[in-house]
């Protein structure tokens, strides 16, 4: 397969992949160190081990980047224009879900992407969707919210419950 013109490589793809999710180390890595990611007198402050996640996520992408941009492999496009469907079937409802959590809050944007995702794409039966969607949520936020003590984005649910 050769390069055509006007195609995106697979090495501008990852380099580019690879930087965004350093800055998304980054900023996890900042948030968390400015709500304390230290140990403090009774054990570890709320940031601690998302800190640690952060910094993991940082130098794992940084590897990627590196390798992108020291590599020796022929440049192969990124994927044939009628792969890019398959690909924006995932990014789009992703960027939508991103939009979203500001909107409705991290927990029920959560249970309606995976809904989705179940649906759509794996054709599941709304039987096995509904506990998924409805449990996995319900257990970040106990796993976030009650234990870690890490805020997370609150829609108008979770406000009404006073979280």
């Amino acid at each position: 397969m050769n390069l055509e013109r006007g195609t995106v490589s697979t090495r501008t793809m990852e380099i580019a992949v690879a930087l965004l999710i350093m800055g998304l180390g980054a900023v996890v890595m900042y948030d968390n160190w400015r709500i304390g990611a230290r140990w403090g007198e009774y054990g570890p402050q709320a940031g601690y081990f998302p800190f640690y996640i952060g910094v993991m996520i940082f130098a794992a992408s940084t590897i990627v980047f590196l390798q992108a941009v020291f590599s020796r492999k022929p440049r192969q496009p990124f994927a044939e224009p009628a792969q890019l469907k398959s690909i924006m079937s995932l990014v789009v409802p992703t960027i939508i879900y991103i939009g979203v959590v500001y909107a409705i809050g991290i927990y029920i944007a959560s249970a309606i992407y995976l809904a989705y995702f179940m649906r759509v794409l794996g054709r599941y039966p709304w039987r096995t969707i509904a506990p998924i969607a409805i449990c996995v949520p319900a257990v970040l936020f106990m796993l976030f919210e009650i234990w870690f003590l890490v805020p997370l984005p609150k829609g108008p649910v979770e406000d009404f419950f006073g979280y």
